[in-house]
């Protein structure tokens, strides 16, 4: 079972630790490529696949993963799941995987997909480079909030390195795993999280939007940056106007 479908049957019953524990599998499996001087490219919650009998995740679809130095000439993946530098400049690096980890993230506390109500086209990619992101759900744990808003920050050099990344979340494991009756530990915290669209709804073509990897041709768009406050309060304005569920923001880390 793929992390989309599974998701969409089990995100009420997850707890954060729960979470962290899922976000703790896929790293793993993302420590072992970045250690091959591989990179993934091709992120997204369609090939993170759940041995359900042991409860372990795994990456998979290695078709697009290849050396750090691979030459491209084009941009292959899930739009909402690409970081701004391979959209603007077809810049793949370790630290492009790492921000498809912070979209992952924002997925597995959300039980959404990202910008599963707009279209991922050529508006979408502009947006991502001017700094727009999903906005955190209420209730999440500070510690969940602030690493994944590091991933998927505008300036690669700012994310986290796949050690660094694994480091702070066996840390946070251990302190859950040390604490038991810890409210994010339990499925009482979960009565908290006010998601604006509920695992099931959506657009109707939020499903295909979510699996569809694809080459992808963007000109003339500026260099990533995170957002102003301006740009954040205009964004927060368009989606008001266009998102009744208003789950996105921008970032302005």
């Amino acid at each position: 079972m793929d992390l989309r479908k599974y998701l969409r049957l089990n995100h009420s019953k997850l707890t954060w630790k729960g979470r962290f524990e899922i976000i703790n599998n896929i790293v793993n499996a993302l420590h072992v490529i970045h250690s091959e001087n591989a990179i993934h490219r091709d992120l997204h919650s369609g090939n993170i696949l759940c041995y359900q009998h042991i409860n372990f995740w795994t990456i998979s679809d290695f078709g697009f993963c290849g050396p750090v130095d691979k030459p491209l000439n084009s941009i292959y993946g899930n739009l909402p799941y690409i970081a701004p530098e391979v959209i603007v400049k077809m810049k793949y690096s370790f630290a492009s995987d790492i921000y498809s980890i912070g979209m992952l993230m924002w997925e597995i506390s959300s039980g959404q997909p990202p910008y599963a109500n707009i279209d991922h086209d050529y508006y979408l990619a502009m947006n991502i480079v001017h700094g727009m992101r999903p906005k955190p759900v209420l209730g999440i744990p500070l510690e969940y909030k602030i690493l994944m808003e590091r991933c998927w920050d505008a300036d690669p050099a700012k994310r986290p390195d796949i050690n660094n990344f694994s480091h702070e979340i066996h840390q946070i494991l251990k302190s859950y795993n040390q604490n038991e009756n810890n409210e994010y530990s339990t499925n009482i915290y979960n009565s908290q999280l006010n998601l604006s669209i509920s695992p099931s709804s959506g657009s109707i073509n939020s499903s295909i939007r979510t699996y569809l990897s694809k080459t992808h041709s963007f000109k003339y768009l500026p260099e990533p940056r995170n957002a102003t406050k301006e740009q954040e309060a205009y964004y927060s304005l368009q989606n008001d106007l266009s998102l009744p569920d208003s789950m996105y923001t921008v970032n302005n880390i």
